[in-house]
């Protein structure tokens, strides 16, 4: 059958539309707008007119990032660094920056600690991902969807990972949320995950929404590396931690959860950061890799490391193989109580069921 030579031009017409970045541009009645600027590298979401997050693959970072992220009354609750400096915010751990997903071992590349601060010499050890495309865009009056592909690639640029991710940014008066679907695909060989303790969807907060802390402390990663955390002033440091089976503030730390929420007050505003796990993910229950100083993350794949050996995954993908990665982020303007957070969960696994 000959193909049709308008239907063609259609399609062209609507590729030249896409490289040039119009299809799925906002209308006047699309509360949540997601616009692409690829040559600026970056694409903004924003809702009732008001911004909420970018998601940006700057040449100063070694993967994407969502960042900032706001609350609905647009108070910013990601850390500045390494983007930005902001007085009194900690320093350390270059490579927290906004909203990420990565691992410490990719078939023995670190992709979670790689930075521009790492040395020469160390930097063969490490993995970046690479920002391949922006798929699609799509904003709406209930919702804003972002599709992206990237490449986990070795320091010689050689891929071991496809990445596939698509993101719902949904928002109202006292919330905003983030919904990130992940689909990892290994290439032409075996991808192997060890169980290690940096990953895997993380987040680093600013500073009122830490562990108050009144010492120095020195935090080291799997590979012996050290960083120095000062003693800082805690005038407005009230964060706290609760996961779904109630292990409150530090005790948070490397427990399994269906869910955890980091709550406490920003200036006046009261706000929850919930991250939120699905059933279906490998290694659910995930642990949670929370920590006082800021960093808030889910670690479904480094069961040895926070069991103390009772429990090991060893996570990988046989060649061609992949696997799906379902989160949602809650961020309110509220402090929610367990009950809240619970309805929050049951809504989040009804929809990716």
């Amino acid at each position: 059958m000959r193909a049709n030579p308008f239907v063609s031009l259609f399609i062209l017409a609507a590729a030249t539309l896409m490289v040039c970045g119009l299809v799925g541009k906002p209308t006047p009645s699309d509360r949540i707008s997601v616009v692409a600027n690829e040559q600026a590298r970056r694409v903004d979401i924003a809702i009732d007119g008001q911004p909420f997050t970018s998601y940006i693959w700057p040449t100063t970072l070694k993967k994407p990032v969502l960042y900032p992220l706001r609350t609905a009354k647009g108070t910013i609750i990601t850390r500045g660094y390494p983007l930005e400096q902001r007085p009194g915010e900690r320093v350390d751990h270059p490579h927290h920056a906004g909203m990420w997903f990565n691992y410490e071992n990719v078939n023995g590349l670190d992709f979670w600690n790689n930075s521009e601060a790492i040395k020469p010499e160390n930097a063969p050890k490490m993995g970046t991902i690479v920002q391949r495309g922006v798929v699609s865009v799509k904003s709406g009056s209930e919702q804003g969807e972002l599709d992206v592909e990237t490449d986990w690639v070795t320091f010689e640029r050689k891929k071991l990972l496809s990445e596939r991710t698509h993101f719902v940014f949904r928002g109202g008066p006292s919330f905003r949320s983030i919904d990130r679907i992940t689909i990892l695909r290994a290439l032409d060989e075996k991808v192997s995950f060890p169980d290690e303790k940096d990953g895997m969807l993380g987040l680093r907060v600013i500073r009122a929404l830490e562990i108050p802390s009144d010492k120095p402390e020195v935090y080291t990663d799997a590979s012996g590396r050290a960083t120095t955390v000062a003693k800082l002033d805690n005038a407005g440091v009230n964060g706290t931690y609760l996961t779904s089976e109630g292990k409150k503030g530090d005790a948070a730390w490397g427990t399994r959860g269906r869910w955890c929420n980091l709550s406490g007050l920003v200036l006046d505003e009261p706000v929850t950061i919930t991250i939120l796990d699905h059933p279906e993910n490998p290694g659910f229950p995930t642990y949670w890799h929370a920590r006082g100083y800021g960093l808030f993350a889910a670690n479904p794949l480094g069961q040895k490391v926070f069991s103390n050996g009772k429990e090991e995954l060893n996570f990988s993908l046989a060649p061609h193989a992949s696997a799906t990665f379902r989160y949602r982020i809650l961020i309110s303007s509220a402090i929610l109580t367990p009950e809240a957070t619970e309805a929050a969960y049951k809504e989040f696994i009804a929809t990716y069921h």
